[in-house]
């Protein structure tokens, strides 16, 4: 969270076009005739292809920013979790035993192991997490969406960031020789050649390798051993491709990053388009590159795309939902930014605003917050206080699950 397929345009057109959230299964309509969604879940539109991603990632975002989110959100993540570790999309009664309906998959249960881990005790249900995740790697090392599906770029890069999450080490997850590492780097592509030093998402039936702008961003983190929440990586130097030394993670990461920067270039943002429709700004990939390119090189690297997306990527966000607000919140944090005053949005409080109140903001976001508005105010008290596919829906991606995982160009 190919994933895309059609199942997760779904979830995009869920998410992004209706003007009402539809009805999940399991759901009873309230007395007001609106549908009742669960209690604890982030955003107003149907769950099923995304409620764990984008309640993972709200959590997630909400922590970078020292927001304590609402004990009902994390226990709505918890109960999720099915008896074996696994986590599905969705699950409308998760009162009941999971059965092969509940179609487990390595997205959903690598990023509730993600926020689960940075929210700290939860150590039993991040260990079966976890445990399933490895039980269900492919044997070149590997994960696919779904269990026993061929290794993707994408799956591999969030499962490897859970790994790093919950603080095993992805070199010594091993199957048949391989570790997450190896799998990784056979979706890298030389720099010789149209996308070079970008990853592919999987190869094609003639086992070519294409370059794709989402599972490059996904593939520079990951082979920096980060997950979604990365932080900035040391200045240096503009990125550049480079097949010198032999293919490491590192190297891969670096050549990643230089195909994401000339892919920015020109515009500030990464483009997307169905086949047959005019290319569109992608904001979720954008925001993806943007973590990226600030893991491996330095918030500096990061400059344009991140300013573009201060200027334009609010109105998106407002129409996406919390997936989408938290994209924004992790790339500010990745960058150093503040999440507070984004182009002159406030991402965090938008963020809060599409779940359940969180709980007091932490002393230490508190008092930058009152540090902050003092600033801004000349010292004066009163300011504002601080609070946090190939079916894709075309020019607007939500990130790893909902943005542009699609075995097409992107850049």
């Amino acid at each position: 969270m190919n994933i895309r397929r059609c199942a997760a345009a779904l979830a995009a057109v869920a998410v992004i076009g209706s003007s009402a959230p539809a009805v999940a299964a399991g759901t009873a309509p309230s007395p007001s005739g609106r549908p009742s969604l669960p209690a604890g879940l982030y955003g107003g539109a149907d769950p099923k292809y995304d409620g764990v991603w984008r309640q993972s990632l709200a959590l997630l975002a909400q922590h970078t920013a020292g927001v304590r989110p609402a004990v009902k959100a994390v226990d709505w993540l918890t109960g999720q979790q099915c008896a074996d570790g696994s986590f599905a999309a969705f699950r409308a009664e998760p009162a009941h035993a999971c059965d092969a309906k509940a179609m487990a998959d390595s997205n959903s249960t690598a990023a509730a192991v993600q926020a689960l881990a940075a929210l700290g005790g939860h150590g039993a249900v991040v260990g079966k997490a976890v445990a399933w995740l490895k039980s269900v790697q492919d044997a070149d090392g590997g994960w696919g969406y779904m269990p026993g599906g061929p290794s993707d770029a994408n799956s591999t890069s969030v499962v490897i960031g859970a790994l790093a999450a919950a603080g095993a080490e992805p070199q010594d997850v091993v199957k048949g020789g391989k570790t997450p590492y190896d799998a990784l780097l056979a979706f890298a592509l030389r720099c010789s050649g149209d996308g070079g030093g970008a990853f592919a998402f999987q190869p094609d039936k003639k086992g070519e390798l294409a370059a794709n702008a989402d599972a490059t961003a996904a593939g520079v983190v990951a082979a920096l051993g980060q997950g979604m929440a990365a932080k900035a990586g040391g200045a240096g130097k503009a990125p550049a491709c480079s097949d010198a030394g032999g293919a490491t993670p590192e190297r891969a990461a670096a050549n990643g990053a230089a195909y994401l920067a000339h892919a920015v270039a020109k515009t500030g943002h990464l483009t997307s388009a169905l086949p047959g429709a005019a290319a569109q700004p992608d904001y979720g990939n954008t925001a993806d590159a943007v973590v990226a390119l600030a893991a491996q090189g330095g918030a500096g690297q990061a400059r344009e795309p991140l300013e573009w997306l201060e200027k334009h990527a609010g109105a998106w966000a407002r129409q996406s939902g919390p997936a989408a607000w938290a994209q924004l919140v992790l790339a500010a944090h990745a960058t150093g930014a503040d999440p507070r005053d984004f182009g002159g949005l406030d991402l965090v409080k938008q963020l809060d605003a599409t779940g359940p109140a969180p709980q007091a903001a932490s002393t230490k976001a508190a008092a930058s917050a009152k540090a902050a508005d003092s600033a801004k105010s000349g010292g004066a008290s009163g300011g504002t206080w601080w609070f946090v596919g190939a079916c894709l829906v075309a020019g607007i991606g939500i990130g790893f699950l909902l943005s542009g995982r699609k075995n097409k160009k992107v850049g």
